[in-house]
């Protein structure tokens, strides 16, 4: 049975860990030599045992006398006592990321992960308490504000130069295929356009009027 698991809705639509999940569950799964019989998912925190793709795949282990198997084991549960409780109730449980496990280093390693994420969040409380005491102040507006606001005559100067430069460009694309034979402003048009090349406003298609300014462009 494989249960796959990610934190947020943003990892949950782009697939990418969920899709490594299922692709190292199903290796260990026919490493062993075991047929996949289902599998599960769920976007939310391993810390809630509440998840109802873990609920749902618990209830088909304890239906089938199924081994319940995941990428890692916090990917099952966070939670030390819901893995000793769970293996206590006689659900067989396997990582992935560690094939020779047996129940007891499960439940070891579980203990210490727990622990360990324990330390990280009193080692930060700890520092941000810290921070508070020597005035820091944490989180929401800083107080920054750019020095200067934005140069409009500067922007508009560089969208200037920025349609100068295409439109440069598409007199000698039109001077180029007037030197091909391809004079009349309506065949110029229809090639461009042929071409995918976008008139000068970045959008539509080339007509007649169109290429009549461009040409004006050119001192003709």
């Amino acid at each position: 049975m494989g249960l796959y698991g990610v934190s947020t809705a943003e990892q949950g639509h782009s697939g990418l860990g969920l899709e490594a999940q299922r692709a190292a569950v199903r290796a260990f799964v026919a490493a062993q030599g075991w047929a996949l019989v289902a599998e599960y998912e769920d976007v939310a925190s391993g810390k809630d045992d509440r998840r109802p793709g873990f609920q749902a795949a618990l209830q088909r282990c304890r239906q089938l006398g199924a081994i319940l198997v995941a990428a890692r084991l916090d990917r099952i549960t966070r939670r030390a006592h819901t893995l000793s409780q769970l293996l206590e109730d006689g659900v067989s449980i396997r990582a992935a990321d560690m094939p020779g496990a047996d129940d007891l280093m499960l439940r070891v390693y579980a203990a210490m992960a727990q622990k360990e994420r324990e330390l990280i969040s009193e080692r930060t409380r700890a520092a941000l308490a810290a921070a508070r005491a020597r005035g820091r102040v944490l989180g929401g507006d800083r107080g920054y504000r750019p020095t200067a606001g934005p140069d409009a005559a500067a922007a508009a100067r560089a969208r200037r130069e920025a349609a100068e430069r295409a439109a440069h460009r598409l007199v000698l694309a039109v001077d180029r295929m007037r030197k091909d034979g391809i004079t009349g402003k309506a065949a110029l048009a229809r090639v461009l356009n042929d071409r995918g090349v976008l008139p000068p406003a970045g959008r539509g298609a080339w007509t007649h009027t169109t290429v009549a300014r461009v040409v004006c462009r050119s001192g003709e």
